[in-house]
């Protein structure tokens, strides 16, 4: 720019503004510059300020020659690197302010608002993308925009000199009334017709009791109470709509846009491709970086605009904190911002976490009984006395680096066992297999209330039939007539449906596999360090540690340590084989959305119940089950020197309580730290410029693309990692009464967490319509089933209660009822001499007080006969009495439990009486109103007529712009 130009100020800014930076430089990088907090500009008087400051260093750059005549020195200079940085300030306040002024001039709403810039017509979606010189992203834009707009919908763009970053384009689309009408139709979306005119009777006793829990009406927005009627666009008159504007909430408002988007087109109508369409394909292939439909606000405060509902704001605060944690959820409010699919899942999990509380506080009830009852335990006391415990010498526990033990050495764990393993065991047992069956009935009596005043009764016949995967539809390549409809449809031949479900069966059962492979991995880590932990710590050294050092022995030290690496490779696996299962799921092409969401949750509930629970099951089934006795003892492989493990006096209860506490909680807090920190630190990072950005620079579309996208397995995780929980707490629960208290405070935090992340760290996700809570109903029942047969084998197997039982009522001496003596008889008899070589501690392993020539004998854990007996080392007659009376308890306890659990079943109906007594009114009120509706119609056309002529009705007429609708069969 030389001196003279004769050029105005304004002529100056478009030139510089076309030309770019001195620097040869895109004026995106002097965005940037900007954006990160250089200059800010709140308000009008600083804009003209800018504008004055400017104009002053335009005009003083004009006078200027090409020479660079310095302001500094008053020289000439012929090295312009001298001048850079002054001059890249004026090309930085330049962009500025012109960034500045196209916002605040053009804008006549505040950005936060979620209207286009009419204030009129509502965003209903986003697109964004940035503009790159590949000529095929740009063609497939220009095709899939023109359809869209062919299909009714309204665009609008905003150019990307008004973004935060200077680069990305963003696509709004509004869906007007009649788009909006002609897909409610089509996906029979059900609208009012008439007021409920059935009075309600759902008095709650003693109510004033939860008014401290109850949320103010205005949050929990309950609906006024319609019938309702799949919505016919031909008969709009026959539906109570006051405002079109607003009989559709923005959730169902998404919902049908995302459903004209995922079938729209991006090629030429005279070159139809039927894999060239969907908004998933131009994501997969970076034609546009992101899709979303807009919060309706900030979630800490209102909008500014007075027609935004600022329903995320009444989330927020009365949900979404943890200090409302007593509160209840307004579900309603949910339901339509989030959609009925996420509404559903709150539902459920609030419904889940009321019905731990009983269960909790039983369990607390049984472990505050065992502990009271601490002091009271002989044989407890028989193994700590020095005079009885500290007389039984042990056989070895492993061989080689084992040496003999006294009994009194395991009396800590002992005591730690009898908190679980008590006579309140098995009532809380029992009382968790009813507890199942109830929280399961009572559920389905929630969950039909729900589908009732949500609209979604016969909801799964429309899924089925009309929400067809786009991804089925592309890759379908054969197509045949409906028998029902006797219309063509996408049809996938048998023999491809066979070879694919094949391959995924093969790769499931390879994962699973794995998993096995992985346990059987720790076991043997098992067996080698408690051999190697046995020898260091032979002469106790942790005694001399303060507090725990009395506690920590080799077997503890082993479970805790075996624990943790397979909770780390639980975590590694499941990384793996959580993409493996979406891989193998997307090959097998379901053909619904409700298809393929069952597909995906059996194969990753079947891989979790293998990879989180194999290890419990291995110590609480077959720990110290095959052990042998001492010169016959079973090892792991033929030959690898790895002794089965044995269980300790005190019984392997308390491993397997300790193997599930840190498989549990382990689960949980990571859980919760990938589904809050996580999202937050990304949201955090990717902000961080625009953050003080006034409201007026940071729209409402760029907030919500600058957070995560929730995606659409976001809910299904959130299922996974609650149902996994649920297995914990039944399947075990013997073991450990303390589980269902631990789950209730991880979901009591579970439940806010969610909330939080939903409605502030994630962009707003599509509405969807789900029924009930789907697959995973199924998957409950099966667990609540294998539950009963778990507890009673852990009451039978795991736990002492058995053998105990039958000494006390059949081989306790004396004539008064007393287990006096119960250690020495579930104890047999070794001679020392007999023990194989290969089995006798090294030299130096024994402790110091053992005297071989003394001590000849050693005792193990089992009912055989001593040595010298006519039937040596065989089972004794007790040994079969307890095995009898183990299997009785068994199966008296399991018919138990499932009657009562099919009587309960039976005297719950699955649906309340006052809801169908509603469905039934409803579906009559729909008949005879349609009914009352055409023949009042076609009296008004005969009137019309002036009754001199029959006439049929007439037909609606054909739309004006394109219906997507060619796979609707």
């Amino acid at each position: 720019m030389t001196r003279g130009s004769g050029k105005s100020k304004e002529e100056t800014l478009i030139e510089m503004n076309e030309a770019g930076s001195p620097n040869g430089e895109e004026n995106n990088g002097f965005h940037s510059s900007a954006n990160a907090g250089v200059f800010q500009l709140d308000d009008a008087t600083s804009a003209e300020s800018l504008c004055s400051e400017f104009s002053a260093s335009v005009s003083k750059s004009s006078s200027q020659s090409s020479e660079f005549l310095c302001d500094q020195c008053d020289k000439e200079h012929t090295e312009p690197v001298q001048h850079l940085s002054s001059l890249a300030g004026i090309w930085r306040k330049r962009t500025l302010f012109l960034k500045y002024r196209s916002r605040v001039d053009k804008q006549h709403q505040s950005k936060d608002s979620v209207y286009f810039r009419d204030g009129k017509r509502r965003i209903d979606f986003v697109l964004s993308y940035i503009e790159d010189k590949e000529d095929r992203k740009q063609e497939r834009r220009k095709l899939y925009e023109e359809n869209m707009q062919k299909a009714g919908l309204e665009l609008e763009l905003e150019d990307k000199t008004e973004s935060e970053d200077g680069k990305t384009y963003f696509l709004k689309i509004h869906a007007p009334w009649e788009v909006l009408a002609t897909y409610a139709d089509v996906l029979k979306i059900k609208v009012p017709f008439k007021v409920n005119d059935i009075p309600e009777n759902r008095e709650i006793p003693v109510s004033w009791l939860f008014t401290p829990l109850l949320l103010p009406d205005h949050v929990m927005r309950p609906d006024p109470d319609y019938f309702t009627s799949p919505f016919d666009k031909s008969k709009d008159d026959f539906f109570l709509i006051d405002d079109k504007e607003t009989l559709f909430p923005p959730s169902t408002r998404n919902r049908i846009v995302y459903y004209i988007l995922s079938r729209c087109f991006y090629n030429r109508d005279d070159n139809i491709n039927k894999d060239k369409r969907g908004i998933k394909r131009l994501l997969n292939n970076g034609t546009y970086t992101s899709a979303f439909p807009l919060h309706d606000c900030r979630y800490w405060t209102k909008s500014r605009d007075t027609h935004c509902e600022s329903e995320r704001y009444s989330l927020y605060r009365y949900w979404a904190r943890f200090f409302r944690f007593y509160k209840e959820q307004p579900l309603n409010l949910i339901r339509k911002y989030y959609g009925e699919k996420i509404g559903i899942y709150f539902a459920w999990l609030g419904f889940y976490t009321e019905m731990l509380f009983y269960a909790a506080l039983v369990g607390l009830i049984c472990f505050i009984y065992g502990a009271a009852t601490y002091d009271d335990v002989i044989w407890t006391k028989e193994i700590c006395d020095d005079d009885i415990g500290g007389q039984i010498v042990m056989c070895p526990l492993c061989d080689k680096k084992c040496g003999f033990w006294k009994l009194n050495s395991t009396c800590n764990s002992t005591w730690q066992s009898h908190l679980f393993d008590n006579t309140a065991t098995v009532f809380f047992a029992i009382f968790m297999g009813i507890w199942v069956t109830l929280f399961l009935e009572f559920w389905k009596r929630r969950q039909a209330r729900l589908e009732y005043e949500w609209d979604l009764v016969d909801f799964e016949e429309e899924q089925q039939q009309l929400q067809l995967r786009p991804e089925y539809e592309t890759k379908c390549t054969s197509r045949r007539r409906n028998k029902v409809t006797q219309e063509m449809e996408p049809y996938f031949p048998v023999t491809s449906k066979c070879a694919r479900a094949c391959l995924s069966g093969a790769t499931v059962l390879f994962w699973i596999s794995l998993i096995i492979a992985s346990i059987i991995g720790v076991i043997a880590y098992r067996l080698a360090v408690f051999a190697a932990l046995a020898s260091v710590m032979k002469d106790s050294p942790t005694n001399k540690m303060e507090l725990v050092g009395s506690l920590i022995t080799p077997q503890l030290a082993t479970s805790v340590t075996a624990s943790c690496i397979n909770f780390v490779i639980i975590m590694i696996l499941n990384f793996f084989y959580e993409r493996v299962a979406i891989w193998i799921t997307d090959m097998e092409v379901p053909k619904t959305h409700l298809e393929y969401e069952n597909k995906l949750t059996i194969k990753m509930f079947l891989f979790q119940f293998v990879n989180y629970y194999s290890s419990c099951f291995y110590v609480a089934f077959f720990k110290g089950k095959f052990v042998g006795y001492p010169g016959k003892y079973t090892y792991m492989f033929n030959g690898s020197g790895l002794r089965n493990e044995e269980c300790d006096p005190g019984g392997c209860l308390i491993e397997l309580t300790t193997q599930l506490v840190i498989v549990m909680t382990g689960k949980q807090v990571w859980g919760n730290i990938q589904e809050a920190l996580l999202p937050w630190l990304k949201n955090w990072w990717s902000s961080r410029k625009a953050r003080s950005h006034p409201e007026s620079l940071y729209s409402r579309w760029e907030q919500d693309y600058d957070l995560q996208n929730f995606s659409q397995f976001g809910l299904f995780y959130e299922y996974l990692e609650m149902v996994i929980q649920f297995g914990f707490i039944t399947l075990f629960v013997a073991s450990f009464p303390l589980a269902p208290l631990l789950a209730l405070m991880n979901n009591i935090l579970e439940v806010r967490v969610d909330a939080w992340k939903l409605t502030t760290q994630f962009r707003r996700p599509v509405a969807a319509k789900a029924h009930s809570i789907g697959a995973w109903d199924e998957i409950l029942n099966m667990i609540a089933v294998f539950s009963v047969v778990t507890n009673a084998f852990i009451v039978a197997f795991t736990s002492d209660m058995i053998p105990r039982l039958v000494y006390l009522y059949a081989y306790h001496p004396g004539t008064e009822l007393t287990m006096q003596g119960y250690v020495n008889n579930s104890l047999s008899i070794f001679n020392i001499s007999q023990l194989h070589s290969d089995n006798t501690p090294d030299p130096g392993e024994n402790p110091a007080w053992f005297n071989n020539s003394v001590i000849t004998t050693c005792r193990y854990r089992d009912y055989r006969y001593p040595p010298g007996h006519e039937y040596e080392y065989s089972h004794t007659m007790q040994f079969w009495h307890i095995l009898a009376a183990k299997m009785a308890f068994i199966i008296i306890m399991e018919h138990v439990v499932f009657v009562v659990k099919f009587l309960v079943a039976w005297l719950i109906p699955d649906v309340p009486s006052d809801v169908q007594a509603r469905v039934k009114r409803e579906r009559y009120l729909v008949q005879e109103y349609l009914h009352n509706y055409e023949v009042d119609k076609l009296k008004k056309q005969l009137n019309e007529m002036g009754g001199g002529e029959c006439i049929c009705p007439t037909v609606a007429q054909p739309l004006k712009h394109e219906v997507v609708s060619e796979c609707l069969t």
